[in-house]
């Protein structure tokens, strides 16, 4: 090996070292991202529901102001909610750790034809 080559092993290990720790960081991001998608996924489900089964019981009053707690006990924040004829609509917000923008998700719960109905003008009125 000649003189002036010295110690370059060094300075391509830590090249690589320093390239490695930002696929992993990289990475760690990327995770974070899809399991905020899924816990929104999952708080948004439940929060419908649980508003669905107020408004089934008459207590349509209270079917938004439960569909908050249920997504604030599931780390999420709902952003949105309506109740229309028998059905809720809901949206809440994660946000994911080292990731600029939250994860959202929309759900909507109720008897089924009624669902399905909004499901079919919900289709019609899209371009």
């Amino acid at each position: 090996m000649r003189r002036r080559e010295r110690g370059s092993g060094s300075v391509l290990v830590v090249a690589m070292c320093c390239c490695l720790l930002l696929v992993v960081v990289g990475a760690l991001g990327v995770a974070s991202a899809v399991l905020a998608a899924h816990r929104a996924r999952a708080a948004a489900d439940l929060a419908a529901v649980a508003a669905a089964a107020r408004v089934v019981r008459g207590d349509l009053g209270s079917a938004c102001e439960v569909a908050g707690q249920v997504s604030r006990r599931n780390h999420a924040e709902l952003v949105s909610c309506a109740v229309t004829a028998d059905v809720v609509a809901v949206q809440v917000a994660v946000d994911p750790t080292g990731w600029p923008t939250p994860a959202r998700a929309d759900a909507r719960a109720g008897p089924e034809e009624a669902v399905l109905q909004g499901s079919a003008a919900d289709s019609e009125a899209l371009p």
